[in-house]
């Protein structure tokens, strides 16, 4: 009983690890417009950007001078100024990050992220890769539905003239 018993951990644990997750792998291979060593990051973007933006971090909720922000102009991706957001798709989300119901398509890319254990989906700027935050599906129903949640260490205001 015990031999048979440690055979099917031993199988377990065999399917377990033979087991790949195809999910993130396309993204990971993608070569972007915009592409910089670790080293080249570490050097035009702070510490708190590179945790948030090439290790897929987070900011503090509420931390974001952007969070408040109202006024109209473009938000771009802080590390290669690519445009993300327009201001009239900004809300309040009331979450503590900057929220948008609506981006720039192109300049956006979408991924699964499996990395605290359940799907969720990544948003990514399509230019240089980083890490931008996730998109989910409480955002205001008269609209898109949608709530694009951004850390805001992660982009630059320009307001418009």
């Amino acid at each position: 009983m015990k031999l048979l018993l440690n055979y099917s951990i031993f199988i377990v644990c065999a399917l377990i690890l033979s087991c790949k997750n195809t999910a993130q792998s396309n993204s990971n291979n993608k070569t972007y417009i915009v592409s910089k060593t670790s080293e080249e990051w570490k050097k035009v973007l702070t510490s708190e950007q590179y945790y948030v933006m090439r290790e897929s971090g987070t900011e503090r909720a509420f931390s974001s001078e952007l969070n408040k922000n109202y006024g109209m102009g473009i938000y771009s991706c802080v590390a290669c100024k690519t445009p993300l957001f327009e201001s009239e798709h900004k809300y309040n989300s009331g979450t503590g990050w900057p929220s948008f119901d609506k981006a720039i398509k192109k300049n956006i890319e979408l991924d699964e992220d499996y990395k605290i254990g359940y799907k969720r989906i990544e948003i990514k700027c399509n230019t240089c890769g980083s890490h931008l935050g996730h998109l989910f599906d409480d955002g205001p129903p008269n609209t898109t539905g949608k709530r694009y949640c951004i850390n805001g260490i992660a982009l630059l205001f320009f307001p418009n003239k």
